[in-house]
């Protein structure tokens, strides 16, 4: 007969006894079975004795996660979290060295533990160690000399406990003084400093000005971009993830008059030449963590170009007038009446109006009405500024090109310049905030301080040759900009190293090839719409339907590894999530790191009944995007959240690693709760299956027309003679 389902057997161990065997009643109260235990060992005074996990994670059991213990679970009886916290509380003021280097040992790797650190908090030991922090390093100064590592390793170890103590969201940023940013700075302005000192120096002042505005704004008098920088061009990567990080923040919280004040501070201490060369083009792998504060920064300066991109022209301008004037001269400057010329107004009013149409614009009278859509808004003209005056020799011939054809033939400059840097916008999604999970950033964008403009410059003279090879004509407009975007976008997905590379790509992607492409995948997708073949879909589809939901549960079996966002992303947990192979329960539980392969059910603390589950919701539906925060609210954090709602106000909230994750098991949830599987990823598949089977099953018609309608049913013969009777 098995045990019943509240009593768990585990093993229990006690320095110097040997491991007791027992069973634990799940219905008892915790402080019941703490001294039951401590009766069996003659230990008094049960209530200053707590039980953990005897892993490495040492975490206490409470009542609250009590419910984590398995059969089989090995725990300590150890001393409970209050007396632990007050015996290091009062530890780490010892005026040995030894003993507090020792106490601070223990309170960096007890201070993870949630129980612990609320614990230790209550005893305002959060402002103890700030007092350490600002005090302690004078008071050792003289120490420091003779006793170098005992120095760092007390340090590194003090900001280690207050970093894992202020992770656990229970005390606000903004108690801090001025005293110890300046501490923490100081530590990131100095040359030579230990690395684990650094690393949570930095990530330190990360947290500070991402959780609270007016800590940014003494964080950024501390700590200028001159004094980061050096700690790009080291080695340890991990040192230069942190630095970027502290940028990105500072970049992100900074108000906006002063971003495009960083933004030249950053050009003149050259960061992105510098960038290119110790870590893009550094001879080893860009780890993720990486590869995400690259993209945030990348996202974070396109996004300087949205206040030119919501601007719209003032016709009324003269300096904005200037723009349309120099684009006039220098396309037409030989062309141009000398200085001296008598001509009447109206004559150089006629020129002007034929070199503006010939230079694509719309409005011929007053070029300037173009450009008060936004966006691009002016963002549009200053493109185009840039590339006559860098590019004045492409610049010329692609006008004259275009003014010497037939008027229905002729690429619009203008107009194409207007549509392609919305285009370009779009697809580099400025003015949107970055996602907290998105690793996409570009290599080329980090070759030219000018990146968007010399972009825009490779990808205005491809849309001229797009349309010489289409031999678009007006009409075509629309066309030939969706060709562009497609080749832009296969080009970007190669990550090219370099603008040339990203040039070169481009070349191999000409309009021709574009048509090869189309016409394989159109091929690949083929798509029978005779009534035959749409009965035979139909009849068909609920067994591919099956197929798939079956796929669905196999992969929610497997699991996936789901990571936990908080404000300091690097220092994110990892936690798994599967279903049971009967699909009745969802397992699931925190990881100390990203699992290679499958995490077994066993090693997953908790459980979810299917049973249990209410519903499932999406998007902005989500309890955990409801919450404001930095970097919540954008878009493509929307889009991989998801929530298990069960009981009356109790759910599951996960953040999928990329969009195919969140199909699958969105797809797996819906189907375990009976109902449709509705995502992108399904209706892809269910197009596939289809396609494949009805090529299958129609191989022996090769070449044979299948009519619209069926044969009709012969009339009956006048007699049945023909019949055999076999009897």
């Amino acid at each position: 007969m098995p045990p019943p389902a509240d009593i768990v057997k585990v093993a229990i161990e006690w320095p110097g006894a040997y491991p007791k065997l027992m069973e634990i009643d799940q219905k008892k109260p915790l402080s019941a079975i703490i001294k039951e235990v401590c009766d069996g060992w003659s230990l008094a005074n049960h209530e200053y004795f707590a039980l953990q996990h005897a892993d490495s994670s040492n975490f206490y059991i409470t009542e609250k996660n009590r419910n984590e213990i398995k059969n089989g679970t090995i725990l300590r009886l150890t001393t409970s979290p209050a007396q632990n916290a007050q015996q290091l509380h009062e530890r780490i003021q010892s005026s040995s060295m030894d003993a507090k280097l020792e106490a601070l040992k223990d309170l960096a790797s007890l201070s993870r533990d949630v129980t612990f650190a609320q614990e230790f908090i209550n005893l305002d030991g959060i402002s103890l160690l700030t007092q350490m922090v600002e005090s302690g390093t004078e008071r050792y100064q003289k120490l420091q000399k003779i006793m170098k590592p005992c120095f760092g390793d007390m340090l590194s170890f003090t900001l280690t406990a207050f970093v894992e103590l202020m992770d656990h969201g229970i005390v606000s940023w903004d108690t801090f003084s001025v005293a110890f940013i300046k501490k923490i700075a100081s530590f990131v302005n100095k040359s030579a400093i230990d690395i684990s000192i650094l690393q949570r120096s930095l990530a330190i002042l990360e947290s500070m000005v991402l959780n609270s505005h007016d800590l940014y704004q003494k964080v950024a008098q501390e700590i200028t971009i001159g004094q980061l920088i050096p700690h790009l061009q080291g080695t340890d990567q991990e040192i230069q993830t942190y630095t970027i990080a502290v940028i990105n923040a500072l970049f992100l919280k900074a108000p906006d008059e002063r971003r495009q004040e960083m933004a030249n501070i950053l050009a003149q201490k050259q960061l992105r030449y510098i960038i290119l060369t110790h870590v893009i083009r550094a001879q080893r792998a860009i780890n993720n963590e990486m590869a995400h504060q690259l993209y945030v920064l990348q996202v974070l300066t396109f996004n300087l170009l949205e206040d030119r991109m919501m601007t719209k022209m003032d016709p009324q301008d003269q300096a904005q007038r200037d723009i349309i004037f120099e684009l006039r001269r220098i396309a037409f400057d030989a062309e141009s009446e000398p200085n001296n010329s008598s001509g009447s107004m109206e004559k150089r009013k006629s020129m002007y109006t034929r070199d503006y149409k010939k230079l694509g614009f719309i409005n011929h009278v007053n070029p300037a009405m173009d450009f008060t859509q936004t966006p691009p808004g002016m963002l549009a003209l200053d493109n185009m500024l840039y590339f006559a005056k860098h590019h004045q020799d492409a610049y010329i011939r692609i006008v004259l090109e275009n003014s010497s054809r037939e008027d229905k033939h002729e690429c619009p400059f203008g107009r194409s310049s207007i549509e392609l840097t919305k285009m370009l916008c779009e697809i580099l999604k400025v003015g949107e905030l970055p996602s907290e999970t998105c690793n996409d950033f570009h290599p080329m964008f980090f070759t030219h301080d000018r990146s968007f403009e010399e972009f825009f410059c490779i990808c205005i003279q491809l849309l001229n040759k797009t349309w010489k090879e289409m031999r678009a004509t007006s009409e075509d407009f629309n066309k030939v900009m969706q060709v562009v975007k497609e080749q832009v976008m296969r080009a970007l997905t190669t990550k090219p190293s370099s603008l040339d590379q990203f040039k070169s790509k481009l070349q191999n992607l000409s309009y021709t090839e574009i048509l090869k492409i189309r016409q394989s995948e159109r091929m690949n997708q083929e798509d029978f719409q005779s009534r035959p073949i749409l009965e035979l879909k139909e009849k068909i589809q609920p067994e591919i339907l099956e197929l798939i939901k079956q796929q669905r549960l196999n992969r929610l079996v497997e699991g996936t590894c789901f990571r936990k966002l908080n404000a300091r992303r690097r220092q994110d947990k990892f936690w798994y999530c599967r279903l049971s192979p009967n699909h009745k329960v969802l397992h699931y539980g925190d990881l100390e790191e990203s699992p290679q392969g499958e995490v077994p059910h066993d090693s997953l603390q908790d459980k979810l009944p299917v049973a249990d589950i209410k519903a499932v919701v999406t998007g902005k539906d989500c309890p955990h995007m409801k919450e404001k925060g930095a970097l919540k609210q954008n878009k493509e954090v929307l889009e991989l959240a998801f929530s298990i709602l069960y009981d009356s106000n109790c759910q599951l909230n996960f953040i999928a690693p990329d969009k195919h994750e969140y199909c699958i098991w969105t797809d797996g949830l819906n189907a375990l709760l009976g109902k449709d599987m509705m995502s992108d990823l399904t209706r892809n598949d269910l197009d596939t299956l289809l396609s494949m089977e009805i090529k299958l099953r129609l191989l022996d018609l090769e070449n044979i027309q299948i009519p619209d309608a069926p044969p009709p049913i012969p009339k009956e013969p006048s007699n049945y003679d023909f019949v055999y009777d076999c009897n």
